[in-house]
């Protein structure tokens, strides 16, 4: 009797050690992945202009956040069947090889393996974004939204410290023989390697995995008193008596045991994204999530990828370049920096208040980014809003569409969000172009506040409450 009892507690231990440990692996591999996409990211627009000329040069970007959408569907896959680890290492290795097909771009002057470098490299992004999935498996409901936040939070120091490694990265290529540019892609592999590698050691057990067994213990526990009272199972019950044989196999075992025939079954059937659209239809609250996380990062897309094109119509060439630096800092200070303050909001006041505080500020900062006309701190105030903005709907979307599945499918929803996020973030950078070029930014910035007031209409029903489903309380 005194181990049955104790065996939860001693569960709740070993689930709270894991989640300390996947939190700190994933803070520090997001850190070093962070440097890997924002190093390749800083120079890879004007790589591509020495290769393949100014009018490519955009194209190639898109390629890279079109990879990082579409390579979330067999990552989804791989860790619907393995677990997050293999899925993570498989998207960061992937990203690698990316980098390194664009140095070799880079010294053989081939357009097409450019595209397919910067193609592949988006697997650096898609690993950050799942990463933030993987921080809530086995969170606390009470945590789930602080703990989702920090692992976004970590993106910042890489971001911030990565084009710091650019000018390094080039001198010290560059004795190599690369050609000027081409040495932070061969800096992003390494980071994504070593990222990989860190993963790969260090990550068990499996977070997804974990979650998994200890949502499929819990039924089997209903039917062990009823199987007591009858007297036809007397052999049965031998074994079962003494409690020390079944307190070993049920309570220790379940978090950390690596090899589960259970759930691979149920994996298969709903790995598919047609499976995960299924579910996100037939849930309000998974909805909500999705529709946050993709609404909220197209406006956020289409409004900053103008920006730098609308300072250059106020600034000379000599300054437009410092001017847009200091101005793209501050807004992503503003989608990361505050992070965890995000969630522990979500935590406090639930995941649509902050979806709909982030919808408010996104139309705030179309509001005062679209009427500052050439006033450049106004710019500035405008597109610090906007980051606010993207961060509240991300983390409070994401925390909600993880909780509001059921573990088994959790993965493939996961990737269907960062499916539809990157499509509608690529669909977006490509409109605001058209839109900038027939009716201006205060007319792009319009249309993008349009964009996102049904979102309000959404959070505001009764439906998502933010509570997450029955049968997920074991997994956080």
């Amino acid at each position: 009797m005194a181990t049955d009892l104790t065996a939860p507690a001693r569960i709740q231990s070993d689930v709270a050690s894991i989640q300390r440990r996947t939190l700190g692996l994933l803070f520090g591999t997001q850190i070093i992945g962070g440097i890997g996409v924002t190093i390749g990211i800083a120079v890879g627009a004007l790589l591509a202009v020495r290769i393949a000329g100014t009018a490519v040069a955009g194209l190639t970007q898109s390629a890279a956040v079109v990879g990082a959408a579409l390579l979330a569907i067999p990552i989804t896959r791989i860790m619907n069947g393995y677990g997050r680890r293999p899925g993570l290492v498989v998207a960061y290795l992937v990203g690698a090889v990316g980098a390194v097909l664009v140095v070799l771009a880079a010294v053989t002057r081939i357009v097409p393996l450019l595209f397919l470098g910067s193609l592949l490299f988006g697997g650096g992004t898609a690993a950050n974004l799942q990463a933030r999935y993987a921080a809530v498996d086995l969170a606390e409901p009470a945590r789930r939204g602080r703990q989702l936040a920090l692992i976004v939070w970590a993106t910042t120091i890489g971001a911030v410290a990565a084009p710091n490694f650019a000018a390094l990265a080039d001198t010290v290529t560059g004795g190599w023989g690369l050609p000027p540019l081409a040495g932070p892609f061969a800096f992003s592999a390494v980071a994504f390697v070593l990222a990989a590698g860190v993963l790969f050691a260090l990550l068990r057990p499996d977070p997804l995995r974990t979650a998994r067994r200890l949502a499929a213990a819990e039924p089997p526990s209903p039917p062990s008193p009823l199987a007591d009272p009858t007297p036809p199972p007397s052999p049965l019950a031998e074994p079962t008596s003494p409690p020390s044989p079944l307190a070993e196999p049920t309570s220790p075992p379940s978090p950390l045991a690596e090899p589960t025939p259970p759930p691979s079954p149920v994996v298969r059937r709903g790995a598919g994204m047609r499976a995960a659209w299924r579910v996100v239809r037939d849930r309000p609250a998974a909805r909500l999530g999705v529709a946050a996380v993709a609404v909220g990062h197209a406006v956020m897309v289409a409004v900053m990828s103008m920006t730098p094109v609308r300072l250059g119509e106020s600034h000379g060439d000599a300054d437009v370049l410092r001017v847009v630096g200091i101005v793209l800092s501050l807004h992503i200070a503003g989608m990361y920096a505050l992070a965890p303050l995000v969630g522990w909001l979500a935590d406090r006041l639930g995941r649509p208040a902050v979806i709909l505080g982030g919808v408010g500020l996104l139309l705030a900062a179309c509001a005062v980014a679209g009427t500052a006309g050439h006033h450049t701190p106004q710019l500035s105030v405008g597109l610090v809003l906007l980051g606010l903005g993207w961060s509240g709907t991300m983390v409070g979307g994401s925390t909600l569409l993880s909780e509001s599945v059921p573990a088994a499918v959790r993965p493939s929803v996961q990737g269907f969000s960062d499916l539809a996020m990157g499509l509608a973030g690529a669909s977006a950078a490509a409109v605001s172009g058209f839109v900038m070029r027939a009716a201006g930014y205060p007319v792009l910035t319009l249309l993008a506040a349009i964009v996102v007031v049904p979102l309000v209409a959404l959070a505001l029903r009764r439906g998502p409450t933010g509570a997450p489903d029955r049968e997920d309380d074991t997994c956080g």
